[in-house]
């Protein structure tokens, strides 16, 4: 007994030292920051304060309704923008103020990179890739990754890829739970799917985790796992707490650390042998995004972490905007059945190809910002000053704060949308003559972000989107389980999770007259 209470406490003391060494230091920092170096005088808005701990009370009261808490503090600020002080943390100013949007994503866009706090939060999942880069490295990627949205790729990508996996997979899993009338989770069953399919794109496989007689997959469970975690970093009450749990590999970092180990080890591997097989001939010309990058000439750390961001980014926002839309069309039967009527009017003209179909479908378009903006697939977006600054509405920004916009916000401001912001109303979205989408600013509705970090996959995004809507409600009828009424909660990991995931009955599509 004594032995053993020894070994332990020879390992946990310098672990329980080392992290209160590690916190002391941030009071420290965080006292001779507030109250001796910056003199702060500002009169910009912000949750009550308290000396020394600044909103740290507030912000633990509101940490599981974050997204509700900010949005009603920016509704109350006169300028839209809010600013966040509480010990342990950095400086946070937070916007919905479409200016600030502007002025932070385009007009001073080299002053507001993702910074280095972003990319620990993320770097051990995706590394040097595209989503978590800066400076040229980001340009260079950029410049890679644009090649892989072409009109031609999108065609492709519609013809191969998209209808392979939804008319193969996706809609007899839905046909044989409408045959039992038994219940399916859409949350799930959506991720699955929008897995297969950016896998497919990106490495030339095909995981088959949306297929049903396959056993799960523990690299897709892999990705769960370390993309959950590592948004949880982001909204940590003492950001300390998790950096020595990852120094010491223990809890929710010893499996963080797990979990990008298998992801890391089963990615360079495709990659591995994929180089064998050009070498040696083995394999047809690939139009993929890891042929091209092979190619290229890169190093394999460099292919790596651009393939794991293309599948982070595939992966998660379009399953969460088509699992939100879902929902709200089984909310709005009445809008639902003009989504349906256009699907079919442009299904009947055989003048177009299934791509050109799809961009006709401006309803559907329309219903899918809208789903989007009030629960868009990114909450919020973060990046942190490079040096003191100050935004169009007067907020004062210093070096090092992190600076936010707030997509989820900006959707629920009545200065931005009007008195009729909480109803689901797609018509707001097309222009008076009704035939085409209205021309929105990128700063008002942020869900793609704007200026020269625009999302290059946004068509590709769209093209998915509205196959997979189009294909599923011509044919099925999704409604919630047990006649649930009360709203999904949103929980904002990396993406716009439903709590709980969205348990829905399949039944047969009625014709629509």
């Amino acid at each position: 007994m004594a032995s053993s209470f020894s070994v332990h406490t020879f390992f946990l003391l310098p672990f329980l030292l080392l992290f209160f060494c590690f916190f002391f230091f941030l009071i420290l920092r965080q006292f001779l920051v507030r109250f001796i170096l910056s003199g702060d005088r500002s009169t910009c808005y912000r949750p009550k304060m308290h000396p020394f701990i600044g909103c740290l009370i507030s912000f633990y009261k509101n940490q599981h309704r974050l997204l509700d808490w900010y949005t009603e503090l920016l509704t109350a600020s006169p300028t839209q923008t809010i600013v966040l002080e509480r010990l342990g943390a950095r400086r946070n100013v937070v916007t919905a103020n479409p200016d600030n949007v502007e002025y932070m994503l385009k007009t001073n866009f080299d002053n507001y990179p993702k910074g280095k706090p972003f990319t620990d939060i993320l770097g051990d999942l995706l590394g040097c890739g595209i989503f978590n880069a800066d400076g040229e490295l980001w340009h260079t990627q950029r410049k890679l990754a644009s090649h892989e949205f072409s009109t031609r790729s999108l065609r492709e990508f519609v013809v191969k890829t998209l209808d392979n996996e939804t008319n193969h997979r996706l809609l007899p899993i839905l046909s044989s739970a409408c045959a039992d009338r038994r219940t399916v989770d859409m949350q799930d069953l959506l991720r699955r799917f929008a897995f297969d399919t950016i896998w497919k794109v990106t490495l030339g496989t095909d995981p088959g985790f949306l297929d049903p007689s396959l056993p799960m997959s523990d690299l897709a469970a892999a990705f769960e796992v370390a993309s959950g975690i590592s948004a949880r970093r982001g909204a940590a009450l003492v950001s300390a707490v998790w950096k020595v749990k990852r120094a010491f590999g223990v809890g929710s970092e010893g499996r963080l650390r797990a979990s990008v180990k298998l992801i890391h080890e089963s990615v360079m591997a495709i990659i591995r042998r994929r180089k064998e097989e050009a070498a040696g001939d083995k394999r047809p010309e690939s139009s993929d995004l890891l042929s091209r990058l092979i190619s290229g000439g890169h190093s394999d750390e460099v292919i790596r972490d651009m393939v794991i961001s293309f599948v982070m980014a595939g992966r998660d926002t379009t399953s969460a905007a088509l699992t939100w839309f879902f929902w709200l069309m089984s909310c709005h039967p009445e809008i639902e059945r003009e989504v349906i009527k256009e699907v079919k009017n442009i299904h009947k003209s055989r003048e177009l190809d299934r791509y050109q179909e799809l961009k006709e479908m401006k309803f559907l378009e329309a219903c899918l910002c809208e789903s989007m903006r009030l629960y868009p697939p990114v909450a919020w977006d973060s990046k942190h000053a490079a040096s003191n600054d100050m935004l169009p509405d007067g907020t004062e920004v210093r070096r090092g704060d992190r600076v936010t916009y707030f997509p989820y916000g900006m959707g629920r401001m009545e200065r931005l949308w009007g008195k009729e912001w909480k109803e689901f109303e797609p018509r707001r979205w097309m222009a008076a003559e009704g035939r085409e989408v209205a021309r929105v600013s990128a700063y008002k509705f942020a869900v793609f972000q704007g200026g020269p970090r625009v999302c290059l996959g946004k068509e590709m995004a769209f093209v998915q989107m509205k196959y997979v809507a189009a294909a599923v409600l011509r044919r099925f009828e999704l409604r919630r389980a047990g006649g649930e009424r009360r709203p999904p909660v949103l929980v904002p990991l990396m993406t716009a999770h439903m709590a709980g995931g969205l348990k829905m009955v399949v039944g047969g599509r009625r014709e629509v007259d």
